[in-house]
């Protein structure tokens, strides 16, 4: 296990290149055992989720060659299927999160899945039954081994049907999509996810011979096909990554230059940061953050206190509700930051509020920010990342406090950031990695 120690209270300046889309590159390289031909993946993050997909791939005999530093070819022409029941494929797909979305690919195009009970984040509880729910619609079949929290699905008899999905979950949307894609009939998704990451996956099995209609919509009709061809995928840039640095250019008073950005793919991020004070702007490609002493948030227009709350696509991403949150202590003004998806997602505020942050944790889901305004800097402490966004937070912190900050369990962020340190050093960010 490594950590980073961090000295902090300077300023930042210089230019950052986002990532290619963490939450995009484990849906679309999973999509790549929908077809036996060759997958071209541009702008592929080198982050240890996607690294550890990869991985998961190679076992199962996919083809896998690295073509550049953000570039790989895949082809999945010959699968061995008896490596998912294997005790090495149980540990690794236990390990990661994103292993839940090898089920539709798997059962679209082989009719078999096993799936052990998935790890990722510790943000409380995160529920599968959207997909187990939506497979069964389509007639797959599951059996539980209680022993192994494992699930082995049959998926030989698997027919179109309509499916309402009871919450508009990116996973559970993306899982269908790649089984219904080669199951014969039309299937109708309804109340589907619509955040930029499946519209790029439906985009890029398009380009493989997929028949879906409703793009970008909450409601997909797709017509099964019989076979799909290879294609090529560019990923877009991670607009996780780049709230996180919009946070991290506030904080730490620092102009930053985001390169690559697409400002309609960012949705609804950067007026939420513009709520925070935040000044910015777009230059061609780029966002420029503007990174200034005092950053004031606005209230609401009858007064009231500004609440920041997560919500599906268009809404805010509950992935920069931690980022949010931390960019608020050193604002003007208060905000109430309600996150509503996760309920063990804002117990990290603790580790805030030692380094002098004024934050009221009123229940699991809502905290109350009582901006600093710089009139008191926080201080360094010695901490732990106990997931990728809350670990991203307290680094922000960190790099802003004065004095030295230890985080530890840093693998936390290096699932979700690729090389952040060394990135951040660009900047002129006293960081190092220490064992």
């Amino acid at each position: 296990m490594s950590s980073f120690k961090i000295i902090g209270g300077n300023r930042l300046s210089g230019e950052i290149v986002p990532q290619g889309a963490k939450n995009e590159a484990l849906q679309v390289i999973c999509a790549v055992l929908l077809t036996e031909e060759e997958v071209l993946m541009q702008n592929v993050p080198d982050i240890l989720d996607v690294n550890r997909l990869i991985d998961i791939l190679v076992d199962f005999g996919v083809r896998v060659e690295k073509q550049g530093k953000d570039t790989y070819l895949f082809q999945a022409k010959e699968v061995n299927l008896d490596y998912l029941y294997t005790g090495k494929f149980y540990r690794k797909a236990g390990r990661l999160r994103g292993s839940v979305m090898l089920m539709g690919p798997l059962l679209g195009r082989f009719g078999k899945a096993y799936l052990p009970k998935p790890g990722g984040d510790k943000i409380g509880r995160r529920r599968l039954d959207t997909h187990f729910l939506g497979m069964k619609k389509l007639n797959a079949a599951f059996t539980y081994d209680e022993q192994k929290q494992a699930y082995d699905i049959d998926g030989s008899q698997m027919r179109a049907d309509y499916i309402l999905l009871d919450e508009a979950s990116v996973t559970g949307t993306a899982n269908l999509i790649m089984a219904a894609v080669l199951t014969p009939g039309e299937t109708i998704i309804f109340n589907a996810a619509t955040e930029p990451y499946i519209l790029q996956l439906s985009r890029m099995l398009v380009s493989m011979g997929a028949d879906i209609q409703g793009l970008g919509s909450n409601r997909l009709i797709i017509n099964g096909v019989q076979r799909l061809k290879g294609t090529s995928h560019r990923m877009l840039a991670d607009m996780i990554e780049v709230g996180s640095f919009m946070g991290l250019a506030a904080m730490t008073a620092s102009d930053i230059r985001i390169k690559g950005v697409i400002e309609k793919e960012l949705g609804i991020i950067p007026e939420i940061f513009r709520r925070l004070g935040i000044r910015f702007e777009f230059q061609g490609g780029d966002l420029l953050v503007h990174g200034e002493e005092h950053y004031e948030v606005e209230t609401f227009m009858d007064g009231a206190i500004m609440t920041i709350a997560d919500a599906p696509w268009p809404g805010f991403t509950p992935d920069l509700i931690s980022i949010a949150l931390v960019t608020a202590v050193q604002a003007k003004g208060s905000v109430l930051i309600h996150q509503k998806m996760f309920e063990s997602r804002l117990f990290f505020v603790d580790k805030l509020i030692d380094m002098g942050a004024q934050i009221i944790l009123c229940d699991p889901h809502r905290a109350t920010v009582i901006g600093l305004d710089r009139k008191y800097p926080l201080r360094g402490i010695r901490m732990s990342s106990p997931d990728i966004r809350a670990g991203v937070a307290l680094l922000i912190a960190a790099l802003s406090a004065n004095g030295e900050s230890i985080i530890d369990n840093i693998e936390q962020i290096d699932r979700g950031y690729q090389h952040i340190d060394e990135r951040l050093r660009r900047l002129g960010a006293q960081i190092e990695r220490i064992p």
